[in-house]
Formats: structure tokens, C-alpha cells, sequence
């Protein structure tokens, strides 16, 4: 719409091209985060709710999941794959961006990829208990006509 990445084109087609980057750079950095690099480093990708605590204590640990994730033999450590399985799908989406292949756009995206799986952990902390209090009220709503 805003023609941003002026490769891609214009109408149906280029938003086509679009859809297919954006679905490619999706693919991409699952797969780099979520299974080559947690394999070779022995690292645990998945996020395991805290689901106890504070609002804010819970916050900080669905955000701090980014930077600390569970070791295979146990433990904690730094989460080498959330960062360099990022890095790695940002560079590799650099070969279909070709107007954008710069270091100021591979960082942006970066940052980006990181700030949307802290959102996911988000989500997945809270989602219970937001679905849990509008499912309560659906109900009671339901039940009063």
C-alpha cells in the first residue's frame, strides 16, 4: 500500500510478492529459533508459563524468556538461539529483500523478530487468564437473558 519495498511492485501481484516474503520470513526464523539452533546448542526453545506471581514479576519473566531459556541437562543459560536463529533468518531474507540490504534495515528487522516473540511470551503467559475471566463473563451473560 505504502510501496515500501518498491521490488516487490505494485497491486495484486506485488502484494502476492509480499505476502510470500513476509510468510518466508516467518518460515524462516521458526525454523532458525525453534529447531537448527536449539539442536546444535542443546537448548530448550519452548516457553513454560510462569503462571504464578505478580502481574509485573510474570511480565518480566515472559520478557526475560527472550534472553534466558532451559538448557537441555537442566539449568539456564543465555538464549543463544533466539538471537543468532533471528539473526541468521534475517540475513538469509536479505537474498528477497533487494531494496533493503542494508545494516540499519537487518537490524530494525531484528529488533523487530525479537520484540514480536516477546509479545508472543506475553501472550502465552496471560492468555489463560484473560480467556478464563471473558469466558466467566460470557457465561453470565449468557445465562441472564
Amino acid at each position: 500500500m505504502t510501496n515500501a519495498n518498491r521490488s516487490f511492485g505494485q497491486g495484486a501481484a506485488g502484494f502476492g510478492r509480499y505476502v510470500g516474503a513476509s510468510y518466508g520470513d516467518f518460515v524462516i526464523g521458526d525454523y532458525m529459533t525453534e529447531a537448527v539452533f536449539p539442536s546444535l546448542l542443546h537448548q530448550d526453545p519452548r516457553y513454560f508459563r510462569r503462571a504464578t506471581g505478580s502481574g509485573w514479576s510474570r511480565l518480566g519473566y515472559a520478557v526475560g524468556q527472550i534472553f534466558w531459556t532451559h538448557r537441555d541437562s537442566g539449568g539456564t543459560q543465555f538464549n543463544y538461539s533466539e538471537l543468532l536463529g533471528n539473526s541468521a533468518a534475517v540475513a538469509i531474507s536479505n537474498a528477497y529483500y533487494a531494496d533493503n540490504r542494508t545494516a540499519s534495515d537487518a537490524v530494525s528487522r531484528l529488533g523487530m523478530q525479537l520484540g514480536v516473540d516477546m509479545a508472543a511470551n506475553v501472550l502465552k503467559e496471560f492468555w489463560p487468564d484473560l480467556r478464563r475471566r471473558f469466558q466467566r463473563h460470557q457465561r453470565h451473560v449468557d445465562t441472564n437473558p
